[in-house]
């Protein structure tokens, strides 16, 4: 599903649902999240795509569905206003989940992203748009030429898209190749070749857990000599992706105590071979936001714009930030108290 034309107003997270249920399910927000009676059947389908970390319905329909009157149809027909999540749009660009997070800070899209409830969406003529000029504009394999700016330092926020579009053309892409196209040095190039397609990797192993990475590089085309360094990125995705839905929880957990506001975290590269994720804490709490690191757990963070900070091999010290378990997962109730809790922790990790 997608969030259709016009019906924006309409969109519903999970808190919200939990408060708006609490009168017929006489569960309190915190239970019903926890239970899932979204799940039972008849009850609306979320408006959100398919395996969603942030699910969203229409509230028109749950609202309806709870005052026991028949639950209204939305729109069938897709529409250029439209708003498409990350899984939807990469459909209708027909390149993988991960490939769109490089698209999507694309100039062509970037200005016309909107959060909906916390979560990045792009108007469907916006994607459409942007794949017309990618199949048919420079760069394209029926096309003659270089492509516009070449020769040119492409902005950093841009090279995952340009050289994915390079990828997405021919998976032996080379360095030099990416470096006469996008006018990038060739550490940048290759940097960027391995990171894509080690997300690329990771992305093919999510749908067929069993494969190995050096079968999965094979079998997307890549060259034996990127295989290396590309399936050493995959494996730390891997890593990151399924920590993500531990992190989600507890920055879910986090709203519906009301110390930090719905958002969609994601768990990113720090180092090479190190994942990290940040949750931002509400301007009321009593510190800027919450870090979880693979290498230490869970600590506080002193800056709310950049609470992971910069990477320096070393764990973070200094004030405002505390060190709260070692372990890698831990109950998000305990995290909230030692939230509250300033005598918790240590400010070197335990």
């Amino acid at each position: 599903m997608v969030i259709r034309a016009g019906r924006g107003d309409f969109v519903q997270s999970r808190e919200e649902l939990a408060v708006a249920a609490a009168p017929f399910t006489g569960m309190k927000p915190s239970t019903f999240i926890k239970r899932k009676p979204y799940t039972a059947p008849g009850f609306p389908a979320p408006i959100s795509s398919d395996g969603a970390r942030v699910l969203l319905w229409d509230r028109e329909q749950t609202a309806a569905y709870y005052a026991g009157t028949p639950v209204p149809q939305l729109p069938a027909v897709d529409d250029g206003q439209d708003l498409l999540d990350r899984s939807e749009a990469a459909a209708v660009l027909k390149v993988a989940v991960s490939s769109w997070d490089a698209y999507k800070s694309h100039p062509r899209i970037r200005p016309h992203l909107v959060k909906v409830k916390g979560v990045d969406h792009c108007p469907r003529r916006v994607v459409e748009a942007y794949r017309t000029a990618r199949d048919t504009g420079p760069g394209h394999t029926g096309s003659t030429g270089r492509p516009t700016g070449s020769g040119d330092m492409v902005p950093r926020d841009e090279i995952p898209a340009r050289v994915g579009a390079l990828l997405d053309i021919d998976p032996a892409v080379t360095s030099k190749t990416v470096m006469g196209e996008l006018g990038l040095s060739f550490a940048a190039a290759t940097r960027a070749l391995s990171r894509l397609r080690g997300a690329r990797i990771a992305d093919l192993i999510t749908t067929e857990p069993t494969l190995e990475p050096a079968a999965a590089a094979l079998r997307l085309g890549y060259p034996k000599v990127t295989h290396r360094a590309a399936t050493a990125y995959a494996v730390t995705e891997l890593r990151a992706r399924a920590a993500r839905p531990y992190v989600q929880e507890v920055a879910d957990a986090l709203a519906a105590e009301g110390l930090a506001v719905r958002q969609d975290v994601d768990v990113v590269h720090v180092a090479d071979d190190v994942v990290a994720a940040a949750v931002v804490l509400a301007a009321d709490a009593p510190v800027p936001a919450l870090v979880w690191d693979e290498r230490w757990g869970w600590r506080t963070a002193a800056n709310r714009r950049h609470p992971i900070g910069r990477e320096t091999g070393a764990p973070p010290v200094g004030d405002g930030i505390r060190y709260l378990s070692p372990d890698a997962e831990v109950p998000a109730q305990d995290l909230i108290t030692s939230v509250y809790d300033g005598r918790r922790g240590s400010r070197h990790p335990l």
